[in-house]
């Protein structure tokens, strides 16, 4: 029995119930940034309290990031894309638990068991520090400038734009304009402890908001024979029907992960190594409960709705089968998973922009890490319009320019310490982000055009890096 509609008015299906549940997270999220702000200025009260610890609150929190604090803003950060997310597994079914769910988790168990211990010696500040510290003052510099580009949130921007325009039924710039610049201001407020804080709230929502779907899907219209039944075959093949060549390059862009500043951020943050390994451990299993949730949670919408809008599709459903309350509850969730991502994004984008990117007479001082999060907030809105609103295309072309650019070079300096310097470095990255750039917009045919622009990068980064060193001695 399928009564769903294919298209609703959101507000239609909001009781009273939903908007006081909604309000009530709003309202704790509130909270929990104003309790941030309460506990920095006992610190600030503190003898021991100066400019340099003010700072570094600033950046990374005084480096006091507990275990569940870690786990709770890594993953409420890792996951804004989920529109993005049920729009894949919609189109495409388990395909999408193999691109934005194995992949990944491999890369979280590299980062942890690999790369923690490595990052730590360096006691950098941000990801371009680091690098800085590895190769070279004009290596942090470019590598910068990549990692901006990497970090501005351009999908989260469009996420939060689609989730507005559905309630108020206004134009996606605007939308995007009015989300981004809301997650801005608090941003500049309390700096990465307000982040924090806020990610403790919504981490704790999202969650709660996708397990209901699923749970109230199987209520309602039971388990795999209702899915088998009503989903076209393909939804259950691993490949989605993709070309194998095309599927990894969903690989290659996890594995840009390890290049990712919000992981670093989090990494440089946390009280201890261990701290960040078990965080990272934590988190990737409770990724995969979620991805579970909304994998699962789309095919149960594209089984129900058929003919439904993809990048729609999972909050119609969802808003239909939830009971009065719970609706409220659930938009909360999915706001709060948006949310969560922007505002992180937004934070180091503009962390990265202002410290890592401008001289450093101007790096350490507040005012221009507020340009840098308002600047970061515009270009996120103005990218958003000129990708269309498209969350995939935004993934796989800035994904692409990070994995392939930055990903082989970083993880050489890890490897062979000392090796590479400033030189290596920039002619890698600065030749293989043309060989991408090139690749996109050749017309090519046969066999070449199967072959996407991230091998290319990836080889060329990789080939200079070597060819570099051996030409400089």
């Amino acid at each position: 029995m399928n009564h769903l509609q294919t298209k609703i008015k959101f507000l239609d299906y909001l009781s009273a119930y939903d908007w006081l549940v909604f309000s009530l997270v709003a309202w704790l999220t509130l909270l929990a940034i104003l309790y941030g702000q309460q506990r920095k200025s006992k610190l600030q009260k503190s003898e021991n309290w100066t400019d340099d610890a003010n700072f570094l609150d600033l950046l990374l929190m005084g480096r006091q990031l507990s275990l569940p604090m870690f786990v709770a803003t890594l993953v409420a950060t890792w996951y804004g894309g989920i529109i993005g997310v049920t729009q894949i597994a919609y189109e495409k079914g388990i395909y999408n638990f193999l691109t934005q769910g194995v992949f990944w988790y491999v890369t979280y168990l590299i980062f942890a068991f690999i790369l923690i211990s490595k990052i730590r010696k360096f006691e950098a500040l941000t990801l371009p520090d680091l690098v800085g510290q590895m190769f070279g003052p004009k290596s942090r510099k470019l590598s910068g400038i990549f990692n901006f580009f990497n970090v501005v949130p351009v999908a989260y921007s469009i996420s939060i734009g689609l989730l507005i325009q559905l309630f108020l039924g206004i134009s996606l710039p605007l939308a995007c304009l009015i989300g981004t610049f809301s997650v801005v201001l608090y941003s500049m407020s309390g700096g990465f402890r307000a982040v924090v804080y806020s990610d403790i709230v919504q981490f704790v929502f999202m969650i709660a908001s996708v397990g209901l779907v699923l749970i109230f899907s199987i209520n309602h219209f039971g388990g795999l024979s209702y899915l088998e039944s009503n989903l076209p075959a393909s939804h259950f093949d691993i490949s989605g029907g993709e070309p194998w060549m095309a599927t990894f390059v969903w690989g290659l862009i996890a594995l840009s992960t390890l290049v990712d500043p919000n992981f670093y951020q989090r990494v440089f943050a946390a009280q201890t190594e261990n701290t960040a390994k078990w965080g990272i451990l934590i988190s990737t299993a409770v990724w995969f409960v979620f991805d579970i949730c909304t994998t699962f949670g789309a095919l149960y919408a594209r089984a129900s709705l058929p003919e439904a809008d993809s990048s729609q599709a999972y909050l119609s459903f969802s808003i239909q089968i939830l009971p009065e309350g719970l609706r409220g509850l659930f938009l909360a969730g999915i706001f709060a998973t948006i949310l969560s991502t922007l505002d992180s994004y937004i934070f180091t984008a503009g962390t990265t922009l202002s410290f890592d990117l401008l001289p450093k007479r101007f790096n350490r001082k507040l005012w221009c890490n507020h340009l840098g999060i308002v600047s970061v907030g515009l270009l996120s809105v103005i990218l958003a319009v000129g990708f269309d609103g498209n969350i995939k295309k935004v993934w796989k072309t800035l994904g692409s320019y990070s994995a392939a650019c930055l990903l082989l070079p970083v993880m050489l300096g890890y490897v062979f310490p000392g090796r590479f310097r400033d030189r290596d470095f920039i002619w890698a990255v600065i030749v293989s982000a043309f060989g991408v750039t090139f690749w996109r917009y050749w017309d090519r045919t046969g066999f070449l055009a199967n072959v996407d622009e991230i091998y290319v990068g990836s080889l060329l980064s990789v080939s200079l890096m070597f060819l570099s060193s051996v030409f400089r001695k």
